[in-house]
């Protein structure tokens, strides 16, 4: 699943002043199924969303998807809309985004005849917190949009009459599951809503970087590795498979998922079904190699989870989660101070939900962190790596556990502190974490020091002229800027 996550360093040759808008999304569609993606989210979350996505793919790549890659049936649109519940100014869009995808059916029926399948056929309801707001969103549209085509508008004339009949009849709802309650909670939430519905099965997305944010990155682990254990637990007591989705972003502390290192992923999620595909991995690899990394993952075969016993692991995660928010709470001035001078990849609106785009840390409602993806790009370009926040609560015992349900945690750790700057570590953290940082450390990148080196000296001055282009030289290095 290609996504619209603004974490690349490089931008695409259809940028304007390196940030995707407009029509630059309708070519990066086309341009990530080319690439071998069959999916493509579509996000009305937070930015301007272009409803009349499926008549420009068509109308401006007819010959591909006639004669390449059907829409509909190779490839799909994916949308993302607001949650109702949580982001309320938002909520009429998600209304919006419903209405479109009959339209969406109609255009997609005009250019291919009778042999059309529907374009858009799931929607993902981010921040889901019940099985009540998945049902609420699959009756409107089945109530409300389709249900409308048999009413009267004048004498015997119907809506359907009148403006002909509404396809499909039916969507199918993903839950993005987000926080920590939901995501231990996540078979529960999915029980319910197939209790109310027959599914032939059922797609789960589990979120990767919010819990990062919110809980570290060991905190965000355990999460998902619960998580997917539940879910997996569910399909073998429902019977209806259940296909989970992984939102992964290329740096380690949001999943590391790159082109070159696929393998990572299946060896910790073996039971995923679908990964997301951002900005990164797309943008910021050579493109053969791109190509290879999305058919790696399409080849993979849904294996069973990984067990884990959860009252260990949470244990361990309620240690780093909390020594991870303080850290973050006193890092917090200096990331909003790096993140306002931090280049913009995609058009944004600022908008509060659940945690808001400027988002509270968990536990703390007095502290406004950046979206993740800003915030990781702070933390990496003044030299602090977030992946380290938090391990100084663990002792050898936890360490050892987590070598066991997280095979890739040294992996990850040696990846990512290659990029720290040992004096900003032991400045802003203190002695444990400049031996924390000695200990899984095997190289440091000179040159990514110099340039973290650069960003605090210009911001400590006053003087911010060049920090944006610092920033972006440093993320070109990672091959990801958050």
């Amino acid at each position: 699943m290609s996504t619209q996550h603004p974490d690349n360093a490089a931008a695409p040759p259809y940028a304007v002043d390196g940030v995707i808008k407009g029509d630059g999304e309708i070519i990066e569609a086309v341009d990530a199924f080319s690439l071998g993606c069959d999916e493509q989210m579509w996000d009305s979350e937070g930015k301007d969303t272009d409803t009349h996505v499926v008549q420009k793919l068509l109308g401006n790549y007819s010959g591909y998807f006639r004669e390449e890659r059907r829409l509909g049936r190779d490839t799909v649109i994916t949308l993302r809309v607001p949650n109702p519940a949580i982001e309320i100014e938002m909520r009429k869009l998600m209304v919006e985004a419903l209405q479109g995808v009959p339209t969406a059916f109609d255009v997609a029926h005009e250019f291919y005849g009778d042999d059309v399948e529907p374009p858009i056929q799931e929607i993902i309801l981010p921040f889901t917190t019940s099985a009540d707001e998945l049902s609420r969103i699959a009756a409107y549209y089945e109530n409300f949009i389709v249900g409308q085509e048999s009413r009267a508008l004048l004498g015997d004339v119907s809506v359907r009459d009148w403006i002909g009949e509404f396809l499909p009849k039916r969507i199918r709802v993903i839950p993005l599951v987000e926080e920590r309650d939901q995501m231990l909670n996540v078979d529960g939430i999915v029980r319910e809503y197939l209790q109310e519905r027959e599914e032939p099965y059922q797609r789960v997305f589990l979120a990767r970087s919010d819990p990062a944010l919110n809980y570290g990155m060991v905190g965000a682990e355990i999460l998902l590795k619960s998580a997917l254990y539940r879910v997996d637990r569910l399909a073998q007591e429902t019977g209806i498979p259940m296909y989970p989705i992984i939102g992964a972003g290329s740096v380690p502390f949001r999943g590391h998922l790159k082109p070159v290192n696929t393998a990572r992923a299946f060896r910790e999620y073996p039971s995923v079904h679908t990964l997301t595909v951002q900005s990164a991995f797309k943008f910021d690899y050579p493109r053969d190699q791109v190509t290879s990394g999305i058919a790696e993952i399409r080849a993979h075969e849904q294996e069973p989870a990984h067990p884990i016993d959860e009252e260990r692991a949470i244990a361990i995660l309620d240690k780093a989660a909390a020594e991870y928010q303080k850290q973050v709470r006193s890092l917090a001035p200096t990331i909003a101070a790096v993140s306002a001078l931090s280049p913009r990849r995609r058009e944004r609106k600022l908008h509060v939900g659940l945690f808001g785009y400027g988002r509270s840390l968990s536990g703390s409602d007095d502290v406004t962190l950046p979206r993740a993806i800003a915030f990781t790009t702070a933390l990496y370009s003044i030299g602090v790596p977030p992946e380290l926040l938090g391990l100084a609560a663990l002792d050898q015992e936890d360490f050892a556990y987590l070598r066991e349900i997280y095979p890739s945690f040294v992996e990850d750790l040696a990846t990512a502190l290659q990029y720290a700057n040992e004096t900003r570590v032991n400045q802003l953290l203190g002695d444990k974490y400049r031996r924390l940082l000695v200990r899984f450390t095997e190289e440091i990148d000179r040159i990514h020091e110099g340039l973290t080196t650069s960003v605090w000296a210009s911001i400590e001055q006053g003087a911010t002229s060049r920090v944006s282009q610092y920033i972006a030289e440093a993320g070109e290095l990672r091959h990801f800027l958050g």
